[in-house]
């Protein structure tokens, strides 16, 4: 198995929409990950949180399918921690991924030994500073 992730998507509306979900969807059939587990955690303009799977918004069922086989391993823990980070009116979707993509290169230290430990998400707008300030683009 490659690397995996958890990724807090977060959308500035009450509930997903179809055109997020499609893009969630792209992401299961692109090759490059796989997407382990799904949660959305809503929290509503008067502070009230909630939480379901993508199957569960009956807007989103033409969109999304079957959902695919996806396992159920993010859980209320991790939708109430995200709920407190959510401003009211704002929608969270939590996708746990695998980097598939990597996994040629997870096999390979596997093999002599070695294992990917750990890895730290840096935000794609720290790397622009930091080549702006290095004299790049």
């Amino acid at each position: 198995m490659g690397p995996a992730e958890l990724l807090v998507l977060t959308f500035p509306q009450e509930t997903i929409t179809a055109e997020a979900a499609r893009a969630l969807v792209k992401l299961r059939t692109a090759g490059d990950i796989r997407v382990i587990d799904s949660l959305v955690v809503t929290r509503s303009a008067e502070g009230v949180t909630s939480y379901g799977e993508l199957a569960d918004f009956e807007h989103l069922r033409d969109v999304i399918g079957d959902g695919g086989s996806e396992l159920a391993l993010i859980g209320p823990e991790d939708a109430q921690e995200t709920a407190e980070l959510l401003e009211p009116g704002t929608v969270a979707v939590l996708v746990l991924i695998e980097h598939l993509w990597a996994q040629a290169a997870a096999e390979a230290l596997s093999a002599v030994g070695g294992r990917i430990a750990t890895g730290v998400r840096i935000p794609p707008e720290h790397i622009e500073e930091a080549v702006r300030a290095a004299g790049g683009r």
